[in-house]
């Protein structure tokens, strides 16, 4: 299990390591739709064909980000990580996700060996860590609290609306909304005593 100190540390970027197998993503608009209640039976789909696929290698599958928050309005895109014993070993996965067409963007060894690969319909972001991952304890606590703190579930949202104007990439429109993100972050590690 990860320290305190490891789950609660934020990550940045490292400048000298290109996450892109195929290149940058470029511009992208990003459309904030209101909350729809097929998300969770669409990530159920998605997840037992994800779990049918992978077998024992799949060694759990949640469904993660702003459509798994009941009433939350977010981006019209599935986020869901995926544990597996080691995401350096892509062979044990990757082949047996490019067959349901998913396809490998981003590889970033010095953030917990991350790997993400996208569906393109529905659209999925699948977000591969190992076991105990810091960032995916993260990923639970995070949607776990604005699911039972409508105040900050609210700022939430009013933050990623006021990300979106200004263009650029998601990875822009993310950088817009960090902020608030961080500070969430900050309450929900304070409450739990790990701060």
């Amino acid at each position: 299990m990860p320290s305190f100190e490891e789950i609660t540390r934020h990550h940045d970027a490292d400048p000298s390591e290109s996450p892109w197998v195929n290149g940058p993503p470029g511009p992208e608009t990003v459309t904030i739709v209101p909350y729809d209640p097929e998300w969770p039976r669409r990530y159920r789909a998605l997840s037992a064909r994800i779990r049918a696929a992978l077998g024992e290698a799949a060694l759990d599958v949640e469904h993660i980000g702003s459509t798994s928050v009941e009433g939350l309005a977010a981006k019209d895109v599935i986020d869901i990580d995926l544990t597996v014993a080691d995401p350096r070993d892509e062979r044990s996965y990757v082949p047996a996700l490019e067959r349901l067409g998913y396809f490998l963007v981003i590889r970033e060894p010095s953030f917990h060996q991350h790997r993400c690969l996208r569906l393109t319909e529905p659209r999925v972001n699948l977000h591969v860590f190992g076991p105990d991952c810091p960032e995916a304890i993260r990923h639970r606590m995070f949607r776990d609290w604005l699911r039972a703190h409508p105040d900050d579930r609210a700022r939430y949202e009013r933050a990623k609306r006021a990300a979106v104007p200004g263009g650029g990439s998601v990875m822009d429109y993310n950088a817009r909304k960090q902020q608030v993100v961080r500070e969430i972050y900050d309450r929900l590690f304070r409450a739990a005593g790990m701060l």
